[in-house]
């Protein structure tokens, strides 16, 4: 007797695959926002205020360090709100991931220096730097799984490229802040100007409320949960079903040190006495490069919903590999024509083609039951590494931080996992929403062993 077969999922209300994008875009925008002044602020300003200023090697090593403990919490965050996110749906916890955030990232601006308190100073940051890699764990699959069980068909790719969208729009206003800010005198911008861009985040928790809570579940996840009911355990059901996509997206999570390493390594080597690069030089480097990438993510995801996610990710990850050895040497010849070029062009262009495609790429791996949990998951392990990249970074640069080709080499080779993840994944992008994840959900249930009664 055939199996009754899986009931289409229902459209989404007219407008609502948009207003879903709307509130992925802005909310991760919101989020990241934060996320990333913690990136600027831990090269450039943190080790003279929270760590030993006069050894600045190792307070600028042991501050690139706290950016990386987010990353190592987003795992644990991931368990969490990836279980939440595929039992009480995905709206819940987009609302929940940004009031964390916000409230946060306030904090971090409230906290008192290591001239004040001592070594309790450092002690604050890093747990509030925890509850930043907790709610960021969960922010972009939450928002992707929304706005892919949101699109119509054949536009998954574009609809879902709204939340990395967001993610460097949220990296351009924290670029462009700091911008601001640097602009200060060293007095005033390391005793209460490197606070603002922290204090401002209090409106992430009040505009990601307002945004989010009006957004309507999805078609997808209210199907589910009224036709075969939510997941009691999803870790279970994801490691029997998925454990091989899993580990496919732990490894095409690492394509994100690319993204570290730009943001936060690079910018402390240019700035560095070895090179001598001033701070907002630089700064605008990222911010043109975000500015290309806000148009190059959804023009590469759009292609990927005519040619495929695997071709257009393998081109942001191999290419990335390339471009950001070259950005890297030009940042130690010291031509600053040459590094804003070659800047926009790894980041802003190559970068994007991986970075514009994994949210569908990933999400649609997996069934609709376990897919927040799933993405959660196997991208937080993945960003883990790649949070920590940038201390591993500092470390093989040599003491006097300027081994950049040691750093690309490093990055090239973390390029490699997420090529092998795409060439080994299948192809999805033509398979229909109600459909996703069921060949490998089927290969499970293959697997398992005939239980019989005499």
């Amino acid at each position: 007797m055939s199996e009754p077969a899986t009931p289409a999922v229902p459209a989404a209300p007219p407008g609502q695959p948009r207003k879903a994008a709307a509130a992925a875009w802005i909310g991760s925008a919101l989020e990241y926002y934060d996320f990333f002044i913690y990136g600027s602020a831990a090269a450039l300003i943190f080790p003279k205020v929270f760590f030993d200023a006069s050894d600045p090697a190792t307070a600028t090593l042991l501050s690139l360090a706290t950016f990386g403990v987010a990353y190592a919490a987003r795992p644990v965050g991931a368990l969490f709100l990836g279980h939440f996110g595929d039992r009480v749906g995905r709206k819940k916890i987009m609302v929940f991931t940004l009031i964390l955030m916000g409230v946060s990232t306030f904090l971090i601006g409230c906290l008192p220096t290591r001239a004040q308190v001592g070594t309790l100073a450092p002690v604050l940051l890093v747990l509030c730097r925890v509850l930043q890699g907790i709610s960021a764990a969960g922010e972009q699959a939450s928002a992707g799984s929304m706005t892919l069980e949101h699109a119509p068909p054949g536009r998954r790719g574009f609809f879902t490229s709204f939340t990395l969208g967001g993610t460097q729009g949220g990296q351009l206003l924290a670029t462009l802040v700091f911008l601001l800010v640097a602009q200060l005198p060293e007095d005033q911008l390391l005793s209460w100007g490197w606070r603002v861009p922290f204090w401002l985040s209090i409106a992430v928790a009040v505009v990601g409320y307002v945004i989010r809570r009006r957004l309507d579940e999805t078609p997808a996840f209210a199907r589910q949960a009224a036709s075969e009911g939510v997941v009691r355990l999803p870790l279970v059901v994801l490691m029997r079903e998925h454990w091989t996509d899993v580990l496919r997206v732990v490894a095409g999570a690492l394509i994100a040190s690319v993204s570290t390493i730009f943001t936060v390594w690079a910018l402390a080597y240019a700035t560095s006495d070895a090179v001598g690069m001033s701070r907002s030089s630089m700064l605008w480097v990222g911010a043109l490069a975000n500015l290309v990438a806000l148009a190059a993510i959804p023009l590469w995801a759009t292609l990927s919903d005519r040619v495929g996610r695997r071709p257009v990710y393998l081109i942001g990850a191999v290419g990335s590999a390339v471009t950001m050895f070259l950005y890297l040497w030009a940042i130690s010849t010291g031509s600053y024509p040459l590094i804003l070029l070659l800047g926009v062009v790894s980041f802003g262009v190559v970068y994007s083609a991986a970075n514009g495609v994994w949210p569908s790429f990933y999400g649609e791996m997996f069934t609709t039951r376990v897919r927040l949990s799933g993405v959660a998951i196997g991208t937080q392990i993945g960003f883990a590494v790649a949070g920590f990249a940038v201390t591993f970074a500092a470390e093989i640069a040599g003491p006097d931080g300027t081994g950049w080709s040691a750093v690309a080499l490093f990055t090239a080779a973390l390029c490699v996992p997420p090529v092998i993840a795409a060439i080994t994944a299948r192809e999805t992008h033509t398979v229909p929403t109600e459909h996703l994840g069921e060949e490998a959900a089927r290969a499970a249930s293959r697997r398992e062993p005939v239980t019989t009664t005499t």
